[in-house]
């Protein structure tokens, strides 16, 4: 894993389990927090047909400092193994495993109230705004590994569909992203924690 740290926020990221990652105060609570999401990635991991152990192990291979995008609440560092090629095996279970993530999503939205359990204070998106900034993030990270996507509506799974694939299709080909983009691992290691937090989140305001 790679332990990202910021000011205030610290994330403890598997690499190679995209959409695995979760964040604390420091980093004893950020791999403690990811440790005890194995069971909710874990079915993540069966919809991808991608064997998952049974008992994970945690291992730091890289610490990073985190910035503002840590602190803010997102994962926004590359680490440095992050910039080395997919191969086409990686590339097809990382798809896999980010197809997995959007069905989670979907399968989340599909039963959730539209009204969600508010916070203490009244804060809290409702199920459509949460989806439509899912959507809207998706397009500016698409940006990032060089496909240029209109933001889908919420509720045009059509239009949905056709983005994921879009996305899709860049991680499956493999290639180099030039200039100042996101490597490909990162970028579905980016992209798959955002639609999983965003799907946990739901899931969880959901309850009563």
């Amino acid at each position: 894993m790679v332990v990202e740290a910021g000011a205030r926020r610290v994330f403890a990221s598997a690499l190679e389990w995209p959409g695995w990652s979760r964040s604390a105060r420091d980093e004893a609570g950020a791999v403690q927090a990811l440790a005890a999401y194995a069971s909710r990635y874990a079915p993540v991991t069966r919809a991808a047909h991608v064997r998952f152990p049974a008992h994970p192990a945690f291992q730091v291979v890289e610490r990073v400092a985190g910035n503002a995008t840590t602190d803010f609440g997102a994962p926004g560092i590359v680490a440095s193994a992050e910039h080395a090629p997919l191969t086409a095996a990686e590339a097809r279970r990382f798809v896999a495993l980010l197809r997995a993530c959007w069905a989670t999503l979907d399968g989340v939205t599909a039963t959730a109230p539209a009204a969600l359990r508010k916070g203490p204070r009244g804060g809290g998106r409702d199920r459509d705004t949460v989806l439509a900034h899912v959507l809207g993030s998706e397009a500016g990270y698409a940006r990032t590994i060089g496909v240029r996507l209109r933001e889908p509506a919420f509720d045009d799974p059509s239009a949905i569909a056709a983005a994921r694939e879009a996305i899709t299709q860049a991680v499956r080909a493999a290639r180099p992203v030039e200039g100042r983009g996101w490597p490909l691992r990162y970028a579905v290691r980016r992209i798959a924690w955002h639609v999983l937090d965003h799907a946990w989140e739901i899931e969880d305001r959901s309850e009563a």
